[in-house]
């Protein structure tokens, strides 16, 4: 097959957020079965904000592996996810991945939102209001039947205008509300999509039964969530828990080097069936790290669609060559 490199554009027309949760959750399904494995993210800093990542995954039932790599700095990102054959090694794609990053948070936070959050969940408050914040709300709705959202940033002007896109996109009632215990008080979904460098959301501000999707806070000196939250919950879950380990400061406060780490459990098994809500469970917990198999997952569905759709730019295959070793050498005689 010749590999493509396949646009933002196309990734956006290809793929919507409900066949994304569905991508997600086969291949967390995959990853319970041991069929699929996700590699750790990894990452690297410099001039104190600036993050290298990278994250994958092998997906052989799907013939796919890939990984995704981003510089984010203070001016900006170019993610981009790199897809192989998983049996020969051969590339297949390159992917424009911001638009695809946006689906893969929403969608991975939408399974858990599926599985964790009660049936009757109608109500979402979402706490900030950035890139992500959208997607969320996309995910929370196909998963949920909403019928408000409570909005909250700390800058009234964004709050007023998440607002009033969510309803003009969703047709859903949303207010912009003035603090988080406002937002979050009585909802019975909250997700924190914020950049903050220090707790917002404490165990009392939640109403008994919320689930809570922990998105932002992917790096050891941001916090999203207060000391107390973690005891309260039921269950808690992640979508790489050898990534919560190493790069939460939350978990890692919470847990500690001795702590109960096998209470956290892993996405997969939440996505499998192995962990379920109960009727009177209380408050539950997903916090995301960010997984490559999710990428790579989406990846190969786009992949597979911009095939069938004539989509994509088409590029050579790259070809090896001999090196001249002798070229440049120093002659010691």
């Amino acid at each position: 097959m010749t590999p493509l490199w396949i646009r933002e554009a196309d990734v956006a027309a290809l793929l919507d957020m409900r066949s994304a949760i569905t991508a997600v959750e086969q291949a967390l399904a995959a990853q319970a079965a041991g069929t699929a494995r996700d590699m750790v993210k990894t990452h690297v800093k410099w001039d104190g904000a600036s993050t290298l990542h990278a994250l994958g995954a092998a997906m052989p039932g799907d013939a796919i592996a890939g990984a995704k790599t981003w510089a984010h700095t203070e001016g900006g990102a170019t993610p981009l996810l790199i897809l192989f054959d998983a049996h020969s090694g051969a590339l297949r794609a390159v992917i424009e991945a911001f638009a695809l990053g946006q689906l893969r948070t929403g969608a991975v936070s939408g399974v858990a939102t599926r599985h964790l959050a009660a049936d009757d969940a109608a109500e979402l408050a979402i706490i900030g209001t950035g890139r992500q914040a959208l997607a969320q709300i996309a995910a929370a709705a196909t998963v949920r039947r909403l019928r408000a959202v409570r909005v909250f940033s700390p800058t009234a002007a964004h709050r007023d205008a998440l607002a009033a896109r969510v309803r003009g996109v969703f047709g859903i009632d949303a207010t912009a509300v003035e603090s988080v215990a406002k937002a979050v008080g009585g909802a019975p979904i909250v997700t924190l999509v914020t950049r903050a460098r220090e707790p917002l959301l404490s165990a009392v501000m939640l109403a008994p039964g919320a689930h809570v999707n922990a998105i932002g806070a992917i790096t050891p000196e941001r916090a999203e969530l207060g000391a107390d939250v973690l005891g309260r919950c039921a269950i808690v879950a992640a979508d790489s828990v050898a990534a919560v380990r190493r790069l939460s400061r939350e978990f890692r406060d919470h847990f500690g080097d001795s702590g109960n780490w096998r209470a956290v459990v892993p996405l997969h098994r939440v996505a499998a069936g192995a962990v379920r809500r109960e009727r009177d469970t209380d408050v539950t917990l997903f916090k995301a790290m960010g997984i490559g198999l999710a990428d790579v997952a989406l990846g190969g569905a786009v992949l597979a669609r911009a095939r069938s759709a004539g989509r994509g730019v088409q590029l050579a295959h790259p070809q090896p060559v001999e090196i001249d070793w002798a070229g440049g050498s120093v002659d010691l005689e």
